[in-house]
């Protein structure tokens, strides 16, 4: 995907891959577990301890980011470390929360994209 390409607009179709790589992090759970990978190494059982996970959503959500290759893991005797795969990630994050500061974290207002806050009555968009 070229954002600015010489080419002009790029194909709705040439945009799909990112597309889904925003939406691979755009689960809060997702994106918690990769904000705590990005502090360093961690197993399941640290996953769920720290993040207040069940040990099947954690694991869940491990498969889905290892299937996106956005994290890896290694094993350790019985046990699998996570860790982020690419350190392209942590720079997408960063770059994330800057936009967010420069916007004054606008999207938060969005109607279709804006979660609700916890204990909120209301749907979540899909």
């Amino acid at each position: 995907m070229t954002i600015d390409s010489d080419c002009g607009m790029t194909p709705v179709d040439g945009l799909a891959p990112a597309a889904a790589l925003f939406h691979s992090l755009a689960d809060p759970v997702r994106l918690s577990i990769v904000q705590r990978l990005a502090r360093g190494e961690a197993r399941v059982v640290d996953l769920t301890r720290e993040l207040g996970l069940a040990q099947s959503t954690a694991s869940k959500h491990l498969a889905c980011l290892r299937d996106c290759r956005l994290v890896d893991y290694r094993a350790e005797g019985r046990q699998s470390f996570y860790f982020i795969a690419t350190p392209d990630l942590l720079d997408l994050l960063r770059t994330a929360e800057q936009l967010l500061e420069a916007t004054d974290q606008a999207v938060a207002l969005c109607p279709a994209y804006a979660l609700p806050a916890r204990g909120d009555a209301g749907q979540v968009p899909a």
